[in-house]
């Protein structure tokens, strides 16, 4: 660790968020960012040079000067420095913690996920029930934090109702994830997902609204899409923006891949019946996760049928972000 730095370092108002780029990450410390309600940028950053090599506690040992001078991102890393840091992930913590240092006056530096460092490290942690990381400035979250509210689904479906209005109800939408290092989703794997939704639109007389995400192999949504073809159906094809929330918006039902955190917890912040598809492969962390869902009463295992059931929306991002504001004695969002 360096000593105290002598002088005083211009900050601004900002919040930086801090993440390796992943588009998940990403979405996480945007939501919490836009309920704190301080302008914010993007810091996707990535260590360089020997650096890729240390492990995340060593990092921390690096004077934070010449970590950051071994570090590549999109934006500056210098001041004038933020008032408030949201990093997510593992990889952004060491950067994190030494943007924070550098700040005089300390930024304040929330981390979203277990930080796998001691939670005393940073001011305040939102980590999901399932990663079991507890501490006296730890928030427990249910699942991921997220930006799904009834007025951002309302909006996304009205603006897309008018491309799905020939589409009968029920509407069940398709989140597909697709290949991680836990998880595997080959196109016999996506031919049978399809098969089984194209039977129960037959059977429903309803519509499919399938999106795929950046992960999702591009011949198993092939293999999907050519399943469900005599059945009444969107799938987004990757032209324009994603109909994401629209289709939160616009759907009865979710079917989505069990892969992603994000992706179930988002569709669990809508309170409509949510049924998780299980993928090739398997982790304990994720095994956790899903089974807290269905003992919340959230989500059920696909299984080719339609349910109705009832439970509280699930969205603890503003739990995470008022903590943040009255730490920062930021006026109290109306």
């Amino acid at each position: 660790m360096t000593g105290p730095i002598a002088h005083k370092e211009p900050r601004g108002e900002e919040t930086w968020i801090v993440t390796d780029g992943s588009v998940g990450m990403e979405a996480q410390g945007i939501a919490v960012a836009e309920a704190v309600g301080l302008p914010f940028g993007l810091r996707r950053v990535q260590a360089t040079g020997p650096m890729r090599f240390l492990p995340a506690p060593l990092q921390l040992l690096v004077p934070p000067s010449r970590l950051l001078r071994l570090v590549a991102a999109n934006a500056p890393l210098e001041a004038p420095w933020p008032r408030l840091i949201i990093s997510v992930g593992r990889r952004s913590v060491p950067i994190a913690l030494a943007i924070k240092r550098l700040s005089h006056p300390h930024a304040f530096a929330l981390h979203i996920q277990n930080p796998k460092v001691p939670a005393r490290l940073f001011d305040l942690i939102a980590a999901p029930v399932h990663d079991n990381y507890e501490g006296p400035n730890v928030i427990v979250t249910f699942g991921a934090v997220h930006s799904i509210t009834g007025s951002r689904l309302a909006d996304e479906a009205k603006r897309f109702a008018p491309r799905v209005k020939t589409l009968p109800h029920p509407r069940i939408a398709v989140l597909l994830g697709g290949e991680s290092q836990a998880f595997s989703f080959p196109p016999e794997l996506a031919a049978a997902l399809g098969a089984k939704l194209a039977a129960l639109a037959k059977e429903s007389g309803g519509a499919l609204l399938v999106t795929p995400s950046r992960r999702t192999r591009s011949d198993s949504l092939a293999a999907l899409a050519g399943a469900i073809k005599d059945v009444p159906h969107f799938v987004w094809d990757g032209t324009g923006d994603n109909p994401y929330f629209a289709f939160l918006g616009l759907a009865d039902a979710i079917v989505v891949t069990e892969d992603s955190v994000n992706m179930v917890t988002e569709a669990a912040g809508t309170g409509k019946p949510v049924y998780v598809q299980a993928l090739q492969g398997r982790s304990t962390r994720l095994s956790r996760f899903h089974r807290l869902m269905q003992e919340r009463g959230a989500t059920r295992p696909f299984e080719g049928r339609l349910e109705s059931w009832r439970y509280d929306p699930i969205n603890d991002t503003e739990l995470v972000a008022g903590a943040v504001r009255r730490a920062l004695n930021l006026e109290t969002k109306g």
